[in-house]
Protein backbone atom coordinates (compact mmCIF):
# COMPACT_ATOMS: atom_id res chain seq x y z
CA UNK A 1 0.00 0.00 0.00
CA UNK A 2 1.30 3.43 -0.85
CA UNK A 3 2.15 5.73 2.03
CA UNK A 4 0.63 9.20 2.13
CA UNK A 5 2.54 12.13 3.54
CA UNK A 6 1.79 12.55 7.23
CA UNK A 7 -0.11 9.27 7.48
CA UNK A 8 0.85 5.85 8.60
CA UNK A 9 -0.37 2.59 7.21
CA UNK A 10 0.04 0.83 10.50
CA UNK A 11 -3.15 -0.73 11.88
CA UNK A 12 -5.02 1.74 14.06
CA UNK A 13 -3.30 4.78 12.55
CA UNK A 14 -4.27 4.84 8.88
CA UNK A 15 -5.87 7.51 6.70
CA UNK A 16 -9.51 8.44 7.22
CA UNK A 17 -11.90 5.70 6.30
CA UNK A 18 -9.26 3.02 6.86
CA UNK A 19 -11.20 0.29 8.67
CA UNK A 20 -8.13 -0.37 10.79
CA UNK A 21 -8.72 2.82 12.73
CA UNK A 22 -7.30 6.21 13.50
CA UNK A 23 -6.85 9.55 11.88
CA UNK A 24 -3.39 10.97 11.39
CA UNK A 25 -1.73 8.54 13.75
CA UNK A 26 -4.30 9.08 16.50
CA UNK A 27 -6.65 6.44 17.67
CA UNK A 28 -10.08 8.01 18.34
CA UNK A 29 -12.19 6.85 21.26
CA UNK A 30 -14.68 4.11 20.42
CA UNK A 31 -17.22 5.35 17.87
CA UNK A 32 -16.01 8.95 18.11
CA UNK A 33 -14.44 11.77 16.16
CA UNK A 34 -11.19 12.65 17.93
CA UNK A 35 -11.64 15.43 20.48
CA UNK A 36 -15.36 15.68 19.87
CA UNK A 37 -16.87 12.56 21.39
CA UNK A 38 -19.23 12.41 18.43
CA UNK A 39 -20.80 9.01 18.39
CA UNK A 40 -22.88 7.88 15.46
CA UNK A 41 -23.04 4.18 16.25
CA UNK A 42 -24.43 4.06 19.74
CA UNK A 43 -21.25 3.89 21.82
CA UNK A 44 -20.73 5.86 25.03
CA UNK A 45 -20.47 9.61 24.47
CA UNK A 46 -22.22 9.47 21.11
CA UNK A 47 -24.74 11.83 19.61
CA UNK A 48 -28.25 11.10 20.86
CA UNK A 49 -30.44 9.27 18.44
CA UNK A 50 -27.71 6.65 18.28
CA UNK A 51 -26.84 6.33 21.91
CA UNK A 52 -26.40 9.49 24.01
CA UNK A 53 -24.65 12.84 23.80
CA UNK A 54 -21.62 12.97 26.05
CA UNK A 55 -21.91 15.12 29.21
CA UNK A 56 -24.80 17.15 27.85
CA UNK A 57 -27.81 15.08 28.81
CA UNK A 58 -29.36 15.75 25.43
CA UNK A 59 -31.88 12.96 25.25
CA UNK A 60 -35.08 12.59 23.28
CA UNK A 61 -35.89 9.15 24.61
CA UNK A 62 -37.14 10.16 28.05
CA UNK A 63 -33.96 9.61 30.07
CA UNK A 64 -33.49 11.66 33.26
CA UNK A 65 -32.70 15.24 32.32
CA UNK A 66 -33.93 14.50 28.82
CA UNK A 67 -35.28 16.75 26.17
CA UNK A 68 -38.63 18.31 27.13
CA UNK A 69 -41.60 16.63 25.57
CA UNK A 70 -40.54 13.10 26.42
CA UNK A 71 -41.62 13.03 30.02
CA UNK A 72 -38.26 12.57 31.75
CA UNK A 73 -37.79 14.17 35.17
CA UNK A 74 -37.56 17.90 34.64
CA UNK A 75 -39.08 17.52 31.18
CA UNK A 76 -41.79 19.63 29.61
CA UNK A 77 -45.16 19.35 31.31
CA UNK A 78 -47.88 17.67 29.32
CA UNK A 79 -46.40 14.20 29.58
CA UNK A 80 -46.91 13.84 33.31
CA UNK A 81 -43.51 15.12 34.37
CA UNK A 82 -43.46 16.90 37.72
CA UNK A 83 -43.62 20.64 37.20
CA UNK A 84 -45.52 20.54 33.92
CA UNK A 85 -47.13 23.72 32.66
CA UNK A 86 -50.79 24.45 33.46
CA UNK A 87 -53.37 22.93 31.16
CA UNK A 88 -51.60 19.63 30.80
CA UNK A 89 -50.87 17.94 34.11
CA UNK A 90 -51.14 19.78 37.38
CA UNK A 91 -48.55 18.72 39.87
CA UNK A 92 -48.83 19.30 43.62
CA UNK A 93 -50.28 22.72 44.30
CA UNK A 94 -52.60 22.87 41.28
CA UNK A 95 -55.93 24.66 41.56
CA UNK A 96 -58.94 22.74 42.90
CA UNK A 97 -60.31 20.07 40.60
CA UNK A 98 -56.83 19.05 39.51
CA UNK A 99 -54.35 16.63 41.10
CA UNK A 100 -52.66 18.09 44.15
CA UNK A 101 -55.45 20.64 44.66
CA UNK A 102 -55.15 23.49 47.14
CA UNK A 103 -58.07 23.92 49.58
CA UNK A 104 -61.24 25.69 48.52
CA UNK A 105 -62.27 28.85 50.34
CA UNK A 106 -64.48 27.96 53.30
CA UNK A 107 -67.91 29.38 54.04
CA UNK A 108 -66.64 31.90 56.58
CA UNK A 109 -64.11 33.34 54.12
CA UNK A 110 -66.69 33.60 51.38
CA UNK A 111 -69.26 35.20 53.64
CA UNK A 112 -66.68 37.70 54.88
CA UNK A 113 -65.74 38.72 51.35
CA UNK A 114 -69.39 39.12 50.38
CA UNK A 115 -70.04 41.26 53.45
CA UNK A 116 -67.10 43.58 52.62
CA UNK A 117 -68.40 43.96 49.05
CA UNK A 118 -71.97 44.86 49.98
CA UNK A 119 -71.71 46.61 53.34
CA UNK A 120 -70.89 50.05 51.82
CA UNK A 121 -73.90 49.74 49.49
CA UNK A 122 -76.25 48.78 52.35
CA UNK A 123 -75.04 51.69 54.47
CA UNK A 124 -75.49 54.09 51.55
CA UNK A 125 -79.04 52.87 50.91
CA UNK A 126 -79.93 53.10 54.59
CA UNK A 127 -78.74 56.71 54.71
CA UNK A 128 -80.62 57.52 51.51
CA UNK A 129 -83.94 56.07 52.64
CA UNK A 130 -83.60 57.88 55.98
CA UNK A 131 -83.45 61.21 54.16
CA UNK A 132 -85.91 60.99 51.28
CA UNK A 133 -87.04 58.90 48.37
CA UNK A 134 -85.14 61.09 45.93
CA UNK A 135 -81.88 60.72 47.87
CA UNK A 136 -82.48 56.99 48.18
CA UNK A 137 -82.91 56.67 44.38
CA UNK A 138 -79.70 58.65 43.83
CA UNK A 139 -77.76 56.55 46.32
CA UNK A 140 -79.19 53.37 44.79
CA UNK A 141 -77.78 54.44 41.43
CA UNK A 142 -74.39 55.08 43.03
CA UNK A 143 -74.59 51.64 44.66
CA UNK A 144 -75.24 49.97 41.30
CA UNK A 145 -72.25 51.72 39.72
CA UNK A 146 -70.06 50.75 42.67
CA UNK A 147 -71.21 47.12 42.51
CA UNK A 148 -70.68 46.97 38.77
CA UNK A 149 -67.09 48.17 39.08
CA UNK A 150 -66.27 46.13 42.17
CA UNK A 151 -67.96 42.77 41.66
CA UNK A 152 -68.48 42.59 37.91
CA UNK A 153 -65.50 44.41 36.41
CA UNK A 154 -62.79 43.77 39.03
CA UNK A 155 -64.24 40.45 40.17
CA UNK A 156 -64.64 39.21 36.61
CA UNK A 157 -61.39 40.46 35.08
CA UNK A 158 -59.02 39.78 38.00
CA UNK A 159 -60.99 37.28 40.07
CA UNK A 160 -60.86 39.63 43.06
CA UNK A 161 -63.47 42.12 44.20
CA UNK A 162 -62.55 44.37 47.12
CA UNK A 163 -63.86 41.78 49.57
CA UNK A 164 -62.00 38.87 48.01
CA UNK A 165 -58.81 40.88 47.79
CA UNK A 166 -59.04 41.79 51.46
CA UNK A 167 -59.39 38.12 52.42
CA UNK A 168 -56.92 36.89 49.76
CA UNK A 169 -59.47 34.91 47.79
CA UNK A 170 -59.96 34.53 44.05
CA UNK A 171 -62.94 33.62 41.87
CA UNK A 172 -61.99 31.43 38.88
CA UNK A 173 -63.46 29.05 36.34
CA UNK A 174 -63.22 25.43 37.39
CA UNK A 175 -62.32 24.36 33.84
CA UNK A 176 -59.63 26.93 33.00
CA UNK A 177 -58.39 28.18 36.36
CA UNK A 178 -58.73 31.75 35.02
CA UNK A 179 -61.03 34.69 35.95
CA UNK A 180 -64.45 34.37 34.36
CA UNK A 181 -64.73 37.87 32.84
CA UNK A 182 -67.07 40.79 33.69
CA UNK A 183 -70.10 39.44 31.80
CA UNK A 184 -70.05 36.06 33.52
CA UNK A 185 -69.42 37.74 36.87
CA UNK A 186 -72.63 39.73 36.29
CA UNK A 187 -74.53 36.56 35.30
CA UNK A 188 -73.20 34.84 38.42
CA UNK A 189 -74.62 37.57 40.65
CA UNK A 190 -77.98 37.23 38.88
CA UNK A 191 -77.86 33.48 39.50
CA UNK A 192 -77.43 34.20 43.21
CA UNK A 193 -81.20 34.80 43.17
CA UNK A 194 -81.51 31.00 43.13
CA UNK A 195 -79.38 30.84 46.26
CA UNK A 196 -81.99 32.96 48.06
CA UNK A 197 -84.85 30.61 47.18
CA UNK A 198 -85.91 27.82 49.52
CA UNK A 199 -84.93 29.60 52.74
CA UNK A 200 -81.54 30.80 51.42
CA UNK A 201 -80.28 27.22 51.28
CA UNK A 202 -78.02 28.03 48.33
CA UNK A 203 -76.01 30.50 50.42
CA UNK A 204 -75.44 27.82 53.05
CA UNK A 205 -74.53 25.12 50.55
CA UNK A 206 -70.75 25.79 50.79
CA UNK A 207 -70.89 24.62 54.42
CA UNK A 208 -71.08 20.97 53.31
CA UNK A 209 -70.44 20.97 49.56
CA UNK A 210 -67.18 19.26 48.54
CA UNK A 211 -66.14 22.21 46.36
CA UNK A 212 -67.65 24.87 48.64
CA UNK A 213 -69.94 26.05 45.83
CA UNK A 214 -73.24 27.89 45.95
CA UNK A 215 -75.96 27.05 43.42
CA UNK A 216 -74.76 29.96 41.28
CA UNK A 217 -71.24 28.52 41.30
CA UNK A 218 -72.49 25.13 40.20
CA UNK A 219 -74.49 26.62 37.33
CA UNK A 220 -71.47 28.53 35.99
CA UNK A 221 -68.78 26.03 37.12
CA UNK A 222 -66.97 28.62 39.22
CA UNK A 223 -64.98 28.13 42.42
CA UNK A 224 -63.46 30.40 45.04
CA UNK A 225 -59.95 29.56 46.23
CA UNK A 226 -57.37 31.06 48.57
CA UNK A 227 -55.03 33.24 46.54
Amino acid sequence: MTDYPGYSNAPGSGYPGDPSGGYGGQNPPPGGYPGQGYQGQGGPGGYQGQGGYDQRGYQDQGAPGGYPGQGGPGGYGGQGAPGGYPGQQYGPGGYPGQPGAVPYANWGQRAGGYLIDYLPVWILLWIGISISTTVYALFALVGIVYTGYNRWYLGGSTGQSFGKRALKLRLISEQTGQPIGPLMAFVRDICHILDSLACFIGWLFPLWDAKRQTFADKILSTIVIPE
